[in-house]
């Protein structure tokens, strides 16, 4: 069975009931279900795999920073709406703020101190921008394509202080022993950065979209473009700006400040501590570890600033447990995302995809790498799983032909990405439309097309850069 086309099948019952319902959740979950008795093809075999992959998902260290992250930094935004932090920010920017270009300039300018990672970028900035609509004709899928463009994007081009350059390097380093290279890993990473083509088409495309597309419907005189009515009456009636709150920007402005900053220096510091300089240090750190703990200190120094501002424990206490609450259904789905993909790997299905690739011409070996990559990752729905799968095989295959190792691994790179911002599978997706409260398909589907648009792009470059290297 390992390394079979057997190895798709839960791929396919995800997507087609995902289609059939509309609903993102049933097809993970008959998708993992599907998949764990096809590893344990018994009566209850299947359900106890199932259950058994769900709870090393939840047990596992990266995946579990993660979920603690995103419950406690719903839980500080909660705080700092109820204190009137978000209606302080929202007031001091509206007279600025008013239309598209402007919203747009505060997104990229929000990158500055959020690019340590997706999560972190996305839980920060939506629910502020979240705030501002009422002051700016967009929709809530806009608004979500907007910052998720500055987002996935951005991030795989920094080459310091993030949650993915560490892994990157390490898949280069993991696809280079293999093949017994010598060379030095992170080089090579910043020479491939330039040719993420998706990632860099992405930002350009998603740009000019943002600027350009308008929508079918003024959201302010006519249903939302879910076909839910009252969801324009809910935006309006935002309860993070409610006149019953007090306007405090500092509220927000220093919370969000500490995180990042101490985020930036406790990266450095994980990085410092175990004997690297100052830029190697940015790279060898768990950043992951230090986003939790700058977060948790942020949230202890925010509790004491309110308490000094004769703000209520209780109610903080209460509201903070609320807001964190409000993200369990993402991170229920995160888990069963994680199952579905430890399931598919038991079932071979990386081995699937390296054992029938190698029909592919040298020549062409850059751009067919990263049209492989992007369907991968599509499926997926996971950036790192897609770099972990192809990576080795796409080194193997540069070597074997000769062909531009940078080039080859910035293919690699850019599939990844493709799939991490369009997938309905991406955490990003997930996160963002539960945030805006968007229905998770019907989002990933507004956003395919720049993203198609911005593959296209990319396999041409590749395609042209394979005979000018």
């Amino acid at each position: 069975m390992e390394g079979s086309w057997i190895s798709i099948i839960p791929f396919a019952v995800v997507i087609i009931t995902a289609i059939m319902t509309k609903q993102v959740f049933p097809g993970l979950t008959l998708g993992l279900i599907t998949g764990a008795y096809l590893v344990e093809p018994s009566i209850l075999g299947g359900i106890q795999q199932a259950i058994q992959y769900i709870v090393d998902s939840l047990t596992d260290i990266n995946n579990l920073k993660i979920i603690i992250f995103l419950y406690l930094f719903s839980g500080l935004v909660g705080i700092i709406k109820i204190t009137g932090g978000i209606r302080g920010f929202v007031d001091l920017t509206a007279k600025k703020i008013n239309t598209k270009k402007e919203a747009l300039l505060l997104t990229w300018i929000s990158t500055l101190g959020t690019f340590s990672a997706p999560s972190f970028r996305i839980v920060t900035v939506v629910p502020i921008m979240k705030a501002l609509l009422q002051k700016i004709n967009m929709t809530r899928k806009e608004l979500a394509f907007m910052i998720e463009t500055s987002t996935q994007p951005v991030i795989v081009l920094i080459p310091i202080a993030t949650a993915f350059v560490g892994y990157m390097v390490s898949v280069i380093e993991m696809g280079l022993q293999n093949q017994g290279i010598e060379a030095d890993p992170y080089s090579l990473f910043v020479q491939s950065i330039p040719f993420n083509f998706f990632a860099i088409s992405m930002i350009i495309i998603g740009t000019l979209f943002v600027l350009f597309r308008h929508s079918k419907s003024n959201r302010y005189d006519q249903e939302d473009e879910d076909g839910d009515p009252n969801k324009v009456k809910e935006e309006k009636e935002n309860p993070a700006i409610s006149k019953d709150l007090p306007s405090k920007p500092w509220n927000l402005i220093v919370p969000v400040l500490l995180v990042i900053c101490l985020t930036l220096f406790l990266t450095w510091w994980d990085g410092y501590s175990k004997g690297y300089d100052f830029f190697e240090a940015f790279i060898e750190a768990d950043v992951l570890q230090a986003m939790v703990v700058a977060l948790f200190i942020t949230i202890l120094f925010t509790f004491v600033m309110q308490l000094l501002q004769g703000n209520s424990l209780k109610k903080m206490i209460h509201e903070f447990i609320q807001a964190g609450n409000n993200l369990m259904s993402v991170i229920l789905l995160l888990s069963v995302v994680w199952a579905l993909s430890s399931t598919t790997e038991a079932l071979g299905f990386s081995t699937f995809v390296t054992n029938n690739v190698d029909w592919i011409p040298t020549m062409f070996i850059p751009p067919v790498m990263f049209i492989i990559g992007a369907f991968v990752s599509y499926f997926i729905g996971s950036s790192w799983g897609t770099w972990g799968i192809l990576m080795p095989l796409g080194i193997s295959l540069a070597q074997a032909a000769d062909a531009s190792l940078p080039l080859v691994i910035g293919a690699v790179f850019a599939s990844g990405s493709f799939g991490s911002f369009s997938s309905p599978l991406s955490d990003n997706n997930n996160t963002i439309a539960e945030i805006l409260d968007l229905n998770a398909m019907q989002y990933a589907r507004y956003k395919l097309l720049p993203a198609l648009i911005a593959v296209g792009i990319s396999t041409v470059l590749y395609g042209i850069m394979t005979f000018v290297l």
